[in-house]
């Protein structure tokens, strides 16, 4: 019996140890609870990264998350913030080829989320045709840091027009166009979305029009990155018919990024607001056509991932936010638990059997060597002692504990050692009996 009550106690010990050292292992691999607080990197004020960040702020807020908006010049900075590890700049938003996963590979994307087109502005009776005419002229082509300068630099120098060709300007969009207006530059190039109060005005400017991309079809080839955009005639003002022309532009997408670390459930509240924010259609996107799963750059987190195919989280549709989270976490916790715990469950049946057969065939064992015994010594065995050792073996069996289950081998235990009794009764000589006088 001690035996197995320390075979029973190094199990149970066995077990405990186990759990808690599946629950160490989740709770360290697992990540625990998200933060309430997330930075992310802007445009400058007024710029389309700035006016969509402080969208995704209100939204984050419903879930009691606080957003801290950092601004930048634009995308070029965020990327240096993004691949800053002491920045603390957990989001941002990077326009398409700016980087890639060998030269970010903290960095992961959850999605493409607008198009940004790149406008060249020039005044209506700019002389020349076509952007190569653009050779020795003075073109604003955005701040330091921004991502409409670098991608200017790059398309105008397919077009040979470089720093060596002409005077490239760092002006901002707003004070670009009000310097178009006045004559003081002859062009600007600026990376502005379709609502911008500045490219409104220019569109519907007669001192000024938009000059459309040459060889579009090529450039998206060679700069997989750019998607080839029509603005039709009429478009800024259909009275007056502002632009003049259908123009082409080029665009390319802009991603949302955060760092790989980022905790998924902040993941999966940035994917719900991108949807928020970015599915309505517009003059360049149909209606559902952002977010999109494209891996422009950077490659999708395992997160975004799944939220593409799958959609949000169950438990978030339901409940709270944080709610929602705990119990995500806390299932995932339990699972491990459950795989131990489960096949533990499963062998206690048998192993309850096996504890009670072996003591009623242990008491077997000894009735079946005192039945040996008394075989081999014939007549000559202790017929006093064997009775005792038969009367103890009964004594145990009348103790012994065992569910309804078992109560029949219990009581042909009992009629064994009876039949073993009275075999000993049997084999006893019988009694000498005096002569009488």
């Amino acid at each position: 019996m001690s035996k197995f009550r320390g075979v029973w106690l190094i199990a149970a010990v066995v077990t405990v140890a186990a759990v808690v050292a599946l629950l160490w292992l989740a709770i360290g691999l697992l990540r625990p609870f998200p933060p309430n607080r997330l930075v992310m990197a802007t445009g400058a004020a007024g710029s389309d990264y700035c006016e969509v960040a402080e969208r995704y702020r209100a939204i984050l807020a419903r879930s009691d998350i606080t957003v801290e908006l950092v601004p930048t010049a634009g995308a070029m900075e965020n990327l240096a913030r993004m691949r800053d590890p002491r920045s603390g700049v957990d989001a941002a938003f990077l326009q398409g080829g700016t980087t890639s996963e060998a030269d970010s590979p903290g960095l992961v994307s959850l999605g493409t989320v607008f198009y940004e087109p790149l406008w060249v502005f020039i005044p209506e009776g700019f002389q020349g045709k076509g952007m190569d005419a653009l050779r020795g002229r003075r073109i604003s082509i955005g701040r330091e840091g921004s991502g409409g300068r670098a991608l200017s630099l790059k398309l105008l120098a397919e077009l040979g027009v470089t720093p060596q060709f002409a005077h490239l300007l760092p002006f901002a969009p707003a004070e670009a166009a009000a310097r178009l207006l006045r004559g003081d530059i002859d062009a600007a190039a600026m990376m502005e979305s379709w609502d911008s109060p500045v490219v409104k005005m220019l569109l519907a400017s007669k001192k000024v029009r938009v000059a459309s991309f040459p060889h579009a079809d090529a450039f998206v080839e060679v700069f997989p990155f750019l998607s080839k955009l029509l603005l039709p005639a009429g478009s800024g003002d259909i009275l007056a018919v502002r632009p003049p022309e259908d123009a082409v532009l080029l665009a390319p997408r802009a991603s949302l990024v955060v760092r790989k670390d980022l905790h998924p459930a902040i993941q999966y509240l940035l994917l719900q607001a991108a949807v928020q924010v970015h599915s309505k259609p517009g003059i360049f996107r149909k209606a559902g056509q952002f977010p999109a799963p494209e891996a422009i750059d950077l490659p999708l987190s395992d997160e975004a991932v799944l939220y593409y195919k799958r959609g949000q989280p169950l438990l978030q549709r339901y409940l709270p936010f944080w709610l929602a989270v705990f119990l995500e976490r806390l299932l995932v916790l339990l699972i491990p638990i459950v795989g131990i715990l489960y096949p533990l469950a499963t062998l206690m049946p048998p192993l309850r059997d096996w504890k009670i057969r072996r003591k009623i065939f242990r008491l077997y064992g000894e009735l079946r060597f005192l039945e040996s015994e008394m075989e081999c010594h014939g007549g000559a065995s202790d017929g006093a002692a064997t009775a005792d050792r038969l009367e103890e073996l009964e004594r145990v069996s009348n103790r012994l504990k065992v569910p309804m289950s078992y109560a029949d081998q219990v009581y042909t235990l009992k009629n064994h050692i009876a039949l073993v009794r009275a075999k000993l009764k049997a084999s006893e000589p019988p009694p000498i009996r005096g002569d009488s006088a």
